[in-house]
């Protein structure tokens, strides 16, 4: 059985009444994807935050009066609560209180599959509790279970600040030795560097699915719901001209994600970081697209991945009429679906010219003795032109610098940039 939730957050009269539907709807998924089902909500008007109650107290004894009596167990509100708001709504309302960040914890508690994302989660858990580890606060935690309530626990809540502490020294350590080991990781995937092409975008936008296609096979975890993906996942794919490229699907944006939560993105920014090309993903069929596409591109400038190429992808084009999608390809954006496969191919040879204005042009005489090598070209460069020779192949070859100074340097050859 779903819990049932009351959810509640502060309208500004100065912005668009819009925007204000939009995070509610994207609350309500997040209850959603956390397990509840959101039953009641209320909204209060404010241009500034009450420091006691977030939306003042009339709108906090409305609410407890409201679910009294109703089987609502847990208020979730949109916005962050200081340890000081939590501890007076708590004396008001007879009911679990969530705040956004809480509620996110939460999910990411259940989505991470990983070691390192499981020790982000527990690390940006504790250091939520720490500033609230009051004697109601875990009086009242040891009654209450469900939504807001998984990851550390009822054992480590109960323990004092100190231990806490203490636990998330170890766990930043032990999350290090994770990060240098994941960068060697890396390094062992450069030795024969492949473009790498990193999936950001909303959450929810349709990136698992997509990538599944380009796959051909369901090689990431896709579901209709919000962080469905946390841990970044690579797969190689092959571009029409046989090259094949490094895919990573990352975890999916959100509006007001708070900045302590950032941490638990390191290992999906850190791939993003490292892209030689960025797939800008967006959901056709949003109705707030536009805040969608700025939340992206805000969290892109704010890892300073800003500078890395960009190609915008129009997903769950299937969805569109014809209007739609003629009005979009008047902007250059490009339309797929990656349910029905619609523009896939278009996609990819998309993304093989922008890959391609970085290589250049060399000429390579192949010894007989290196044929080995003949496979790694394949894969790693275009093969303009193959002519045998008395001592083996000279190749005209289109491929990055990288990837040239490594087989040149590897092989003990020479060739000359046309």
């Amino acid at each position: 059985m779903l819990e049932q939730v009351a959810t509640v957050g502060i309208r500004d009269p100065r912005q668009p009444a819009r925007k204000f539907e939009a995070l509610m709807q994207e609350l309500r998924r997040l209850v959603e994807t956390a397990g509840g089902e959101v039953v009641m909500e209320f909204q209060q008007p404010r241009e500034r935050k009450d420091p006691a109650t977030l939306v003042g107290k009339g709108k906090i004894d409305e609410v407890s009066q409201a679910i009294e009596g109703t089987g609502i167990r847990t208020v979730v509100f949109d916005d962050d609560l200081t340890a000081a708001q939590q501890k007076n709504i708590e004396k008001m309302i007879k009911a679990k209180i969530v705040d956004r960040t809480r509620l996110i914890l939460d999910i990411f508690a259940q989505r991470a599959k990983t070691r390192e994302g499981q020790l982000q989660i527990e690390l940006a858990q504790l250091n939520y509790v720490v500033p609230r580890l009051t004697g109601a606060w875990r009086g009242f935690s040891q009654q209450s279970g469900g939504i807001g309530m998984r990851g550390p626990g009822e054992r480590k809540i109960e323990i004092e600040r100190r231990h806490v502490r203490q636990r998330i020294k170890h766990l930043k350590k032990e999350i290090e030795d994770i990060r240098h080991h994941r960068g060697r990781a890396r390094g062992g995937r450069e030795a024969i560097p492949l473009p790498q092409i990193a999936m950001v975008g909303y959450t929810n936008v349709g990136k698992s699915t997509l990538l599944n296609a380009l796959v051909g096979e369901t090689a990431v975890y896709a579901d209709d719901k919000l962080f469905a993906t946390l841990d970044p996942t690579t797969r190689r794919v092959k571009l029409p001209a046989g090259r094949t490229v490094l895919f990573t699907d990352t975890v999916g944006f959100i509006q007001k994600l708070p900045h302590d939560l950032v941490a638990a993105f390191r290992a999906t920014l850190e791939e993003a970081k490292e892209a030689t090309l960025l797939l800008h993903i967006v959901d056709a069929t949003a109705e707030d697209r536009a805040d969608q596409e700025k939340t992206v591109m805000d969290v892109i400038h704010g890892m300073k991945a800003n500078e890395i190429p960009m190609v915008t992808v129009i997903n769950k084009a299937d969805g569109l009429t014809k209007s739609q999608r003629e009005g979009l390809r008047k902007q250059g954006a490009i339309l797929v679906s990656a349910r029905t496969g619609e523009g896939l191919k278009d996609l990819l040879a998309l993304i093989e010219q922008k890959l391609d204005a970085g290589l250049i042009e060399v000429d390579l005489d192949l010894p007989h003795e290196k044929h080995a090598l003949v496979s790694d070209l394949y894969r790693t460069a275009h093969i303009l032109k193959q002519t045998p020779t008395d001592s083996g192949t000279r190749m005209r070859l289109r491929i990055d610098r990288g990837n040239w100074e490594r087989i040149a340097r590897e092989a003990g050859m020479k060739g000359e940039n046309a």
